[in-house]
């Protein structure tokens, strides 16, 4: 299972590379003292979790004095056991501070809280397997350091899910999309009950060269869309697809998007109204 301690000066980053762990599936405590990391430890590996991340800094200060028995004794527990130190320069992190108009744990001026930090944190910096010097970092990009660091894959889900327009759109959707315009099975008495999962069904809605043209587009512009909110470092990104009554032909599309794009990850969430039913 792997353990990491993430640690590093005030400002450095910190909760950025404990975001980006999280992200990547990592079990997250923030501000844990060195003597209950094996606890954790313990703990997790009893809920069967995967993976773990804790971070210890300056605020958990008046218990770093058992800091060395405590890595000793986990290290004996996990072997998968990996420390992330973080720094930074002391001009960077007073801009920072000065950015976010947050008080130094250490409470003193920050030029000399910086100073004082770094010394309390020596010994974590010392038995660090992996520093990174954010000081010319974007948050993205340390990010981007932190998974690579670890050889995680960025996960990345794009999500459709289907819906009627006359039962209201989805409010957390990231792109709406109306297919209203396609040919519609509700007219046909053999297909008005039928789904757009049937085969009969699809095949109305894809009848014709417009109906397959009008589908190109709509699923490379969702490509496109999925794959910029990728690259900006999203997580997952949300496609919902609509016709009247959310039976037929957004269930057809959704379904036809999920097939053609899964090298994107794709789930079909939910057919929100196919239950439902109705006119279209």
């Amino acid at each position: 299972m792997p353990f990491v301690v993430v640690s590093g000066l005030s400002g450095s980053g910190k909760s950025t590379a404990l975001r980006a762990l999280e992200d990547a599936g990592f079990f997250i405590t923030d501000n844990l003292p060195p003597e209950l990391w094996g606890a954790m430890h313990d703990l997790c590996t009893a809920r069967g979790l995967r993976r773990v991340a804790v971070s210890t800094d300056a605020r958990t200060r008046d218990f770093l004095g058992t800091m060395n028995d405590s890595y000793a004794r986990l290290l004996r527990r996990e072997e998968d056991l990996r420390v992330l130190f973080l720094e930074a320069n002391s001009e960077v992190l007073l801009k920072r501070y000065n950015l976010t108009r947050r008080e130094h744990p250490l409470g003193e001026t920050l030029m000399v809280d910086f100073a004082r930090e770094r010394e309390l944190l020596a010994p974590l910096r010392a038995i660090a397997d992996t520093v990174i010097d954010t000081t010319s970092l974007s948050a993205r990009e340390l990010g981007e350091r932190v998974l690579r660091v670890f050889r995680l894959e960025h996960d990345f889900h794009l999500r459709l899910l289907s819906f009627g327009f006359k039962h209201a759109p989805p409010r957390d959707a990231d792109l709406v999309l109306d297919v209203r315009s396609l040919p519609n099975p509700y007219y046909d008495p053999a297909l008005r009950p039928k789904t757009g999962l049937q085969g009969e069904v699809a095949q109305y809605v894809f009848q014709d060269q417009q109906g397959e043209d009008f589908y190109a587009d709509l699923r490379d512009f969702v490509r496109t869309s999925a794959e910029r909110a990728r690259n900006s470092g999203r997580h997952g990104y949300t496609v919902a697809i609509g016709c009247t009554g959310g039976q037929h032909r957004s269930v057809a599309v959704a379904s036809r998007l999920a097939a053609d794009l899964r090298d994107l990850n794709v789930d079909v969430t939910d057919h929100r109204d196919m239950k439902a039913g109705g006119e279209e």
